[in-house]
């Protein structure tokens, strides 16, 4: 069988079948999967998970309803022994059918599983990043898609701090927010307008696509278990419905982390349902604290935040620290650091934020341009090249230098500081396309480009986004400073300590490296 294939967790089916509404992404999923041959699998186990539902009727609906879906059939299982050591213990019955669907992606019967269970994406983190990335969100499964089939679709937010007083109250992404809080009107009114309380906004194509409200308070104001000083309160945290997908959330957050950390705020705080999955895992993945529930029965997620360096411990896991401690890292011993030259096509792909042209003017001289600056949607990343390296290990530090690039005002600079989350090796375009679903930005073409094979093929770099060196670091001062000897390199470099310090030094990201 050709085409790409997605198996589907019994809670995306389910969201899909039962009598409610279906979530705008859900609804995207399934008509970009029709529009493009990609094939919807429902795992053999799922009848019995169906099954295990006490209301017989509804489990006759369901039941009724699998047909319609492609089933997955006959897959040997291998001994429960075997799949606790490789998945986690499996106590209960939904267990088994959870790792069921693993086990599935894990011999590659299907590309991608589809689940909106943070259990299941838990268990495939304990196999390998790259099985772990191969377990989408819904949400997740339409930025691949989107990406894949419909790259000159795509447009890239634009983020701007605006006043409350200056959003609409009639924007129907408050439709929701009102369903969950009937004061909601008033509280906007009395709080947010009244109090002029700023607020970020993401648009696509000039249309409100989501949003933050913050607020900052002190010790005695935040309803927090943490203590700290200065306190960042997300009093509004909403991505449109019909924009999820696109990568918001991580974007909004990002913008929110930058912030709190360049401001010196010792602690970050939100409020969220438990059905907001999306956002939870984003959340836990990045170093928010479940602490309490509140009276209205929402979690609140805490993050605190430090301006000291970064000093791991011995054992620790250099990229979990990065992770959890984001933005900070740690950026000097047992951490290595490695400048990574981008050619500036790739650079535009990768950093779209950097991406200002330089204009002449009447009189000959070079301003920058006035082409709107649009941020890149997401903390985690992919880098691809065909570097001989093996020296990158989870944790390293990647400093990305940008070859020339006429016409940019970046050219011939160092702009950009990530950390290493995994390197992988893909042999063909099939493990291209695995290995980037949920980060990359090229199209399937785009990625068959690359000709990966065996003999020649193609090093996947997953990395998180630490920030960007402003004003970037040109050719001339890394020559004089000694981060380059003599030309700049062709191809990822090791830069030993004393190499990497003056780059260190340009670093103003709100803590000490």
């Amino acid at each position: 069988m050709t085409g790409r294939k997605l198996l589907i967790d019994t809670n995306v089916f389910i969201g899909l079948e039962d009598q409610k509404e279906v979530a705008p992404e859900l609804a995207s999923m399934v008509q970009l999967c029709n529009q493009h041959g990609v094939h919807i699998f429902i795992h053999e186990t799922a009848v019995e998970d169906v099954n295990r539902d006490k209301d017989l009727q509804r489990r006759k609906v369901s039941l009724s309803k699998l047909s319609k879906f492609e089933q997955l059939r006959g897959i040997p299982r291998p001994p429960d022994a075997d799949l606790v050591a490789r998945f986690g213990p499996m106590p209960k019955a939904n267990d088994k059918v959870d790792v069921s669907l693993l086990h599935a992606l894990d011999i590659g019967a299907v590309d991608f599983v589809v689940t909106q269970d943070n259990g299941i994406h838990t268990r495939a983190k304990r196999g390998t990043p790259s099985l772990a990335d191969r377990v989408l969100f819904i949400a997740d499964s339409v930025v691949w898609l989107r990406a894949t089939f419909e790259p000159t679709k795509i447009e890239l937010p634009f983020v701007e701090e605006i006043p409350a007083h200056a959003i609409s109250l009639t924007d129907d992404i408050f439709v929701s927010l009102r369903k969950g809080y009937s004061g909601f009107d008033k509280w906007w009114r009395d709080k947010c307008i009244a109090q002029h309380r700023p607020c970020w906004v993401a648009t696509i194509n000039d249309e409100l696509a989501g949003i933050v409200v913050r607020k900052a308070e002190t010790a005695s104001e935040a309803t927090t278990r943490y203590s700290g000083n200065k306190i960042l309160k997300i009093c509004t945290f909403k991505v449109k419905p019909k924009f999820r997908g696109e990568k918001l959330g991580e974007l909004l957050l990002k913008q929110t982390l930058w912030f709190a950390q360049k401001n010196a705020f010792d602690l970050v705080y939100l409020t969220t349902f438990p059905d907001q999955v999306t956002l939870v895992g984003v959340l836990n993945y990045f170093g928010f604290d479940h602490t309490h529930d509140n009276a209205m029965g929402e979690q609140v997620y805490e993050k605190r935040l430090s301006s000291a360096r970064l000093v791991p411990a011995d054992g620790d896991n250099l990229f979990d620290l990065a992770r959890t401690q984001y933005p900070r890292f740690v950026g000097r011993e047992p951490a290595e650091a490695f400048c990574v030259p981008i050619q500036g096509g790739y650079h535009n792909i990768l950093f779209p934020e950097l991406a200002i042209r330089v204009q002449g003017d009447l009189f000959g001289l070079s301003a920058p341009g006035t082409t709107v600056r649009t941020p890149g949607n997401t903390i985690r990343k992919v880098y691809l090249c065909r570097a001989p390296t093996n020296r990158l290990q989870p944790g390293s530090v990647l400093v990305f230098y940008r070859s020339r690039s006429p016409g940019y005002i970046a050219s011939q600079s160092v702009t950009s500081i990530g950390v290493v989350e995994s390197v992988t090796n893909a042999a063909n375009l099939e493990e291209l396309v695995r290995l980037t679903a949920k980060r990359s930005v090229y199209s399937e073409e785009q990625l068959a480009t690359f000709k990966a094979t065996k003999a020649r093929p193609v090093k996947v770099i997953d990395f998180l986004l630490i920030g960007h060196i402003e004003p970037p670091i040109g050719l001339s001062e890394l020559t004089a400073t000694g981060v380059f000897n003599g030309s700049p390199p062709q191809s990822i470099c090791s830069l030993p300590p004393s190499r990497f310090g003056s780059v260190r030094s340009k670093m103003q990201f709100g803590f000490q490296v």
